[in-house]
């Protein structure tokens, strides 16, 4: 059965605040970053894989994409989405990104932003998105870091409760990994940034930017306890290409 952490109450209302507040991340740090590597979306077919609150999928319509389909495991944040949009050229799908039917060749663009490090078997999901996009189609995704997910212990402290690092260990060792956000026992599988470049390239991709991204002045400036995200990455944002063409054994 597919990891469904969200539908928790306790971690989907923890989640809900934390982003309705803004004061996690994904604002800070990964929003800014995808936004730069994010192509015209003008006439567009768009897939957002892990599509959450349906924040993205609302954003790109706003970037005149012509449609976009959102992908999410739970009922609690496509319900929220839904009461949130109102649009006739977004759809939601409630399924996991895994058993998600892929349509071939319809679509323009897939993203996918930090739903992946979820996933138990990127290598299908890889497939499974390239069999979806048209040649030249671009797939962008941001995952939690693998330097925060070899571990999943957070920073050591000193006696005075400063950061003196950030340990790093078993980081070749992919797989499940456990960590305490909001609930006990959430399930993230690490791997490593090899694994997640060379699957796209041994699926048919061609990466055209690599980040690894850290809070900007404007958001130092506002929240001084940022500057963290200069000490170690919090975040991997790729974006790829679909070669045309591709040979055959590049897709299995």
């Amino acid at each position: 059965m597919k990891q469904n952490v969200y539908d928790d109450p306790r971690f989907f209302d923890a989640y809900r605040k934390l982003r309705e507040r803004d004061s996690g991340l994904n604002g800070a740090v990964e929003d800014p970053a995808f936004l730069t590597v994010l192509p015209e979306l003008q006439g567009l077919n768009l897939l957002d894989l892990g599509s959450g609150f349906g924040d993205f999928c609302r954003f790109a319509r706003t970037r005149g994409a012509s449609s976009v389909r959102g992908v999410e495991i739970s009922r609690r944040m496509i319900e929220t989405a839904k009461s949130r949009t109102n649009d006739s050229q977004i759809d939601y799908v409630n399924v996991a990104i895994e058993d998600f039917p892929m349509q071939a060749e319809a679509y323009d663009i897939v993203v996918s932003r930090l739903a992946l490090h979820y996933i138990r078997d990127y290598k299908h999901v890889i497939h499974s998105i390239h069999v979806g996009l048209r040649d030249r189609g671009v797939f962008i995704f941001s995952v939690e870091h693998p330097i925060c997910t070899a571990l999943c212990e957070g920073w050591y402290e000193n006696d005075q409760g400063e950061k003196i690092l950030w340990p790093v260990d078993n980081y070749s060792i992919e797989g499940e990994r456990k960590r305490n956000w909001f609930i006990d026992d959430v399930i993230k599988y690490h791997r490593t940034v090899e694994t997640y470049v060379n699957t796209l390239l041994d699926s048919g991709f061609a990466i055209t930017r690599l980040l690894e991204p850290h809070a900007v002045t404007e958001h130092l400036k506002k929240r001084p306890g940022l500057k963290d995200t200069l000490r170690r990455p919090s975040f991997l944002i790729i974006a790829a290409v679909k070669l045309p063409n591709a040979p055959a054994s590049a897709t299995v």
